[in-house]
């Protein structure tokens, strides 16, 4: 059992029955030597995402996730498919909302993480960074050189992002999967 002190970024629990990971979290002291933890947790079979205050005496149930390789193989409208690294013939899916935001930055034949929870496949992680090839890049516009300038840039899995003027067609770039931004280039 884990206390409310014992959550801390990235720790994985039971709460309601629901698998849930911590993304933040902060300890608050209240009056006459209490304290809370306010967090904010992440549901791993639905992908929401609540904020929840834990009071000193709660304890919860430390979840076992487990950590395989998977291989994502394609998308079809909001459906994501990725079978076993190991074994092709194990096929699953997942819904766009559970996989994340960061699911535009998958190509195929990416191998990535699956979490398993009491047997069955609930959700992957992502990596937090990615190189993509850019195919479609406007040339950049002379103008206001203070500040740095920025355009719009297609990448190879169709994802659009914004990117400095210097970036063209061909030049391979790496962006982080968390925030979906341009980190820098590659190529």
């Amino acid at each position: 059992m884990l206390s409310h002190n014992d959550l801390k970024k990235g720790i994985d629990f039971i709460l309601n029955g629901q698998p849930y990971e911590v993304l933040d979290s902060s300890l608050v002291f209240k009056g006459r030597g209490s304290s809370v933890v306010q967090t904010r947790i992440k549901n791993l079979i639905t992908g929401n995402m609540v904020s929840k205050t834990f009071h000193a005496g709660e304890e919860v149930e430390e979840a076992e996730i487990e950590k395989i390789k998977v291989k994502f193989i394609y998308r079809n409208k909001d459906r994501f498919f990725f079978c076993h690294d190991n074994n092709p013939s194990q096929r699953f899916d997942l819904p766009e909302e559970v996989v994340g935001s960061g699911a535009v930055f998958l190509k195929s034949n990416e191998i990535t993480e699956g979490l398993q929870f009491k047997g069955k496949i609930i959700n992957v992680s992502l990596p937090i960074k990615v190189q993509l090839k850019v195919v479609e890049a406007p040339p950049g516009i002379k103008g206001d050189r203070a500040q740095g300038g920025t355009k719009t840039v297609k990448l190879e899995t169709g994802a659009e992002i914004n990117a400095p003027l210097f970036i063209e067609v061909n030049d391979v770039i790496e962006i982080n999967t968390e925030k979906g931004e341009y980190t820098r280039r590659v190529e």
